[in-house]
């Protein structure tokens, strides 16, 4: 569902609205997300993989995967790969199942990962649908939104990045999601632009080092 509105036209339109942004703009440069490399499905896959894992460990599990898969990643091949061969690689046994139900899910058209289709589904349809998938919740369907689908107004407001970035560029106490969810609606339909500036407020002044979000 692209507004054909690029990130610096969106940047620029809410800057004109308010200050603080406009001047967090001024300081942290122009945003920037990083270039897709990866399909829907390898875009997921990652995901769960790297769930509550430091960099370096995920990355060697990841590879160890591709490995695995002889570098094709498609639902079948998965579905193929044993329990023992994905624990071996270092899956725990949820990711396996997660990995799995996405497959699966894949395969029986309850997730539709063509780009085609995706681009015909609203950001609500795509949250669900992903959502529906073991292991995959409402934060990883926002992130897929941002830095797979490249959508222009998703607002992660449980993202304690966004939050704390939020509390620090608008000097506020931290707010709760409940709390951040309408302070977002000024910004309207860019919302993304929002987010992205407040992880960099967390780190410019935070004293956050550059995140993978970010970089």
């Amino acid at each position: 569902m692209s507004t054909g509105v690029s990130y610096r036209e969106a940047t620029r339109i809410l800057a004109a609205r308010d200050a603080v942004l406009a001047g967090l703009v001024a300081e942290a440069g122009p945003m920037q997300i990083r270039r897709r490399t990866m399909s829907p499905l390898e875009a997921l896959v990652q995901a769960i993989v790297y769930q509550q894992l430091a960099g370096p460990a995920a990355r060697a599990i990841h590879g160890r995967l591709i490995a695995a898969l002889d570098g094709g990643m498609e639902p079948d091949a998965l579905l193929a790969l044993s329990d023992e061969t994905l624990r071996a690689v270092g899956l725990s046994s949820a990711k396996v199942r997660s990995l799995r139900d996405l497959a699966g899910k894949v395969l029986d058209g309850s997730v539709v990962l063509s780009p085609r289709a995706l681009a015909r589904q609203s950001d609500e349809q795509v949250i669900a649908r992903l959502s529906s998938v073991r292991g995959i919740g409402p934060w990883s369907a926002q992130m897929f939104l941002i830095f797979q689908l490249r959508r222009l107004d998703v607002w992660p407001v449980a993202d304690l990045g966004v939050r704390h970035g939020y509390a620090l560029a608008w000097k506020v106490p931290t707010p709760t999601a409940r709390e951040l969810e309408p302070l977002g609606e000024p910004y309207r339909p860019y919302r993304t632009v929002l987010t992205w500036y407040c992880w960099r407020a967390a780190e410019i002044y935070g004293g956050s080092a550059p995140s993978a979000v970010t970089s």
